[in-house]
């Protein structure tokens, strides 16, 4: 989210009564705590450097499952190596804040991992899924999964071997989740997007949706995302420094 310190654009004007707020996370709020962004105006994103097509789609996984799997162990070991950072922290003082004063927050994530939940949030919704957690495609059982996932394993409910998979939405699956993403946004006083790119949909159309609604929109990023036109508010800046500011705000009001 870029500008030493935070650079902010497009304030809102108007007292807004924000009692009910959406908030949309994306890669981008949990670089800092070292998982890499999927895609970034440098090149430098986990997809260009491994092809999505050979690792992250159903077809990928009938072909060659050892790959996909082990693709996904890397990222695993990594999450449970990483710590959630400023920005983590900082949601979960807005959502207890909201709800000591009536209020609520819709936590909807974009990102696999659980940084969110280990800083504190109670309500996250998943729509992209779980990393630690596998499903089994023959009986769709989810479980826990925080070491390796291997080919030989066996489902626990179905002791079929070969059918665990992570729990996450790959490209040409339905994210998870929507209706109730769509009935928080229809209640929404608010909406805020922080770290995405706006270029997955359909989550990049979560703005789009908000404005026909009348409701007000702010974008809090490292850089200017591809819908960057659609939000009244931009804030840029590292999401550890840039959050904690506007939650603050937020709850001094």
């Amino acid at each position: 989210m870029g500008g030493e310190g935070g650079e902010l654009t497009g304030r809102l004007s108007e007292p807004l009564r924000r009692r009910n707020i959406f908030i949309l996370t994306g890669a981008g709020i949990s670089a800092e705590s070292g998982l890499g962004t999927f895609r970034d105006s440098k090149g430098e994103g986990i997809w260009a450097r491994f092809d999505p097509m050979k690792l992250a789609t159903p077809e990928a996984f009938a072909r060659d499952p050892e790959a996909v799997l082990a693709f996904y162990d890397l990222r695993r070991r990594n999450l449970i190596s990483a710590s959630p950072n400023a920005a983590h922290f900082a949601l979960a003082r807005l959502e207890a804040g909201l709800l000591a004063r009536g209020g609520r927050l819709t936590l909807v994530t974009q990102n696999i991992d659980d940084l969110h939940e280990r800083a504190g949030s109670r309500r996250v919704i998943h729509m992209h899924g779980e990393l630690l957690k596998a499903r089994c495609d023959a009986c769709e059982t989810v479980r826990p999964q925080l070491g390796d996932l291997a080919v030989s394993h066996a489902c626990g409910t179905c002791g079929r071997t070969g059918a665990l998979r992570p729990h996450v939405v790959w490209f040409g699956e339905m994210p998870m989740r929507m209706d109730e993403i769509e009935r928080a946004l229809r209640e929404a006083d608010l909406l805020v997007a922080i770290g995405t790119s706006g270029a997955v949909y359909p989550a990049a159309g979560f703005v789009a949706g908000a404005r026909a609604r009348g409701i007000r929109a702010c974008e809090i990023n490292l850089e200017a995302a591809d819908n960057a036109d659609l939000f009244d508010e931009q804030r840029l800046g590292a999401a550890s420094e840039t959050v904690p500011a506007w939650v603050e705000e937020i709850l001094s009001e």
